[in-house]
């Protein structure tokens, strides 16, 4: 017989980084999850990552027992990476804080395209070239599809 879900809990972790402090500890303690063994599995699977914000969608169930997916990083973290910066513009219609090319935006769409819900490559590119533009940065050249 399948275990009873008690429920799901998404945190955002850096790859092999894991340990029982806030926000970690408190989020999963009060969920009755095993803080150790999360932080032990989790370390274990994102070493190959290290250092890179990686959400994780945890399902806990009745028994106190958990599965967890580890996803992809955000689209932001990615492209905040590729263009070397700290954060995006605070204003982004107004200040502009850096450049992309479609090369780097079809990188960055082939690498989150698992957990994107698009069946093209194009389609993912006009996603994450959206995420850009909201963080003021300029795309150069023009899209791949318009040529």
């Amino acid at each position: 017989m399948a275990k009873e879900v008690a429920g799901y809990l998404k945190l955002q972790v850096k790859g092999g980084q894991a340990n029982p402090s806030p926000p970690i500890g408190p989020a999963l303690g009060s969920k009755g999850i095993n803080i150790m063994e999360f932080c032990k599995q989790f370390n274990a699977r994102t070493q190959e990552k290290q250092g890179q914000v990686l959400p994780v969608l945890i399902t806990y169930y009745k028994d106190k027992s958990f599965e967890f997916v580890v996803k992809t990083p955000p689209a932001a973290v990615l492209i905040l990476e590729a263009i070397k910066l700290q954060t995006g513009s605070a204003e982004p219609n107004r200040k502009k804080v850096g450049n992309i090319s479609w090369d780097q935006i079809k990188t960055i769409a082939e690498t989150k395209m698992p957990d994107l819900n698009a069946f093209t490559i194009e389609s993912a590119m006009k996603m994450i070239a959206g995420t850009a533009r909201n963080m003021g940065v300029i795309i150069n050249g023009k899209a791949p599809w318009e040529a």
